[in-house]
């Protein structure tokens, strides 16, 4: 059985984000290809080994400080050399420019992987200071994964290392999904109607929700919001001010809740306009759901997944106006909307299940072992 330490900032159960949700595919459903995973993280909490999540080991290094997203840890640095010793491959979750110093610092002559979620686009004082150490890490490691081509045409790293790069879509198991009892679905098909538009995702700065809230007071279709962050409070003021009342702020819900919401809604929307969504692990869920999707096109991966007509609607970044047109136009047309649903339904079935991206990782893990 191969040995993979995957290394990122954050994970379960401290905090739900889509690349958690990656590593816990990969670490789930691993064994069944032949490899086990564990997971070492930063946590405000301080430091524990040996911790479960699922069916997996995690460990914890003390979160010391953290700057522009980026945690640091002194800790971590041998933390990770003491479990990575252990491993056969590690497996980095970029972008996270600690993790460049932890991987030069301990020098371990593993076999290394890196997922590669996002460009760095909000943070550019940052970018210009990372630069020089993003390259030569980027050079030193053995493969560079991206979850989509369109990720890989349109960044600005990816095409200098395009002889290591390699696309892997990411995957999702609905069995790792609860089943909501009749009892949750009833609860919010009585609160919120047989009819809406749902967004689920953290409430940050790339997510378009002003935007959406602008097409919203357009159309004054229902419109429900789960999720939770620092621009909850601002988008809520917001709407207020513009008098929007057919969106409902639902905040953090438990996954249980979120699976009601995808099952009961008419189609999803995810208004994300910046190149920091780089997938979009939320609008696949929807597609696995069998729903119609609206997504922007920002050449990520977001598109890979919603194709224009097919499955959806694709309109462009930044436009309230279009927003609302396509959302009309699947409000309206019932039939074209559960046309496009069973499409996407079908292509998360083709494209992205967990156990392709499963199997591709695995083969990746054994193709650097044998060399």
């Amino acid at each position: 059985m191969i040995k993979v330490l995957h290394f990122f900032k954050t994970y379960y159960p401290q905090t739900m984000g889509g690349i958690e949700q990656v590593i816990y595919q990969l670490a789930e459903g691993g064994p069944a290809q032949g490899f086990e995973s564990e997971v070492l993280y930063l946590s405000a909490q301080g430091a524990a080994r040996n911790e479960q999540v699922g069916h997996h080991r995690v460990h914890r290094a003390k979160l010391d400080l953290e700057i522009a997203s980026t945690g640091l840890s002194l800790s971590a640095f041998k933390d990770f050399a003491e479990l990575a010793r252990q491993a056969d491959i590690v497996h980095f979750h970029f972008p996270w420019p600690y993790m460049d110093l932890v991987h030069f610092a301990t020098r371990l002559g593993k076999p290394t992987v890196v997922t590669y979620h996002s460009d760095i686009v909000k943070q550019k004082w940052l970018r210009m200071l990372y630069q020089p150490l993003m390259h030569r890490f980027l050079s030193s490691v053995d493969c560079i994964v991206t979850s989509s081509p369109n990720y890989v045409v349109s960044s600005p790293v990816l095409p200098r290392y395009k002889d290591k790069v390699k696309v892997i879509p990411f995957g999702l198991d609905k069995a790792t999904h609860p089943v909501p009892t009749p009892e949750r679905l009833a609860h919010w098909r009585e609160r919120l109607g047989e009819r809406f538009f749902l967004f689920v995702g953290a409430l940050r700065y790339y997510k378009g929700l002003d935007y959406l809230l602008e097409a919203a007071a357009l159309t004054k279709l229902p419109v429900v919001i789960l999720g939770s962050g620092h621009l909850e409070a601002e988008l809520k003021r917001q709407a207020a001010v513009k008098g929007v009342e057919n969106v409902h702020f639902l905040g953090g819900l438990a996954d249980d809740d979120k699976v009601a919401l995808l099952q009961l809604c008419y189609a999803f929307v995810f208004p994300s306009h910046l190149r920091s969504e780089a997938f979009g692990i939320s609008l696949l869920e929807a597609a696995m759901y069998g729903k119609p999707l609206i997504s922007c096109e920002m050449g990520t991966g977001t598109t890979f997944i919603n194709i224009a007509d097919e499955t959806g609607r694709v309109v462009p970044p930044r436009d309230a106006p279009a927003l609302a047109k396509a959302m009309r136009e699947l409000w309206d047309d019932p039939e074209m909307a559960q046309s496009m649903g069973a499409r996407a339904a079908l292509r998360y079935q083709q494209v992205f299940t967990a156990e392709a991206m499963i199997s591709a990782y695995a083969q990746v893990y054994r193709s650097l072992l044998e060399k």
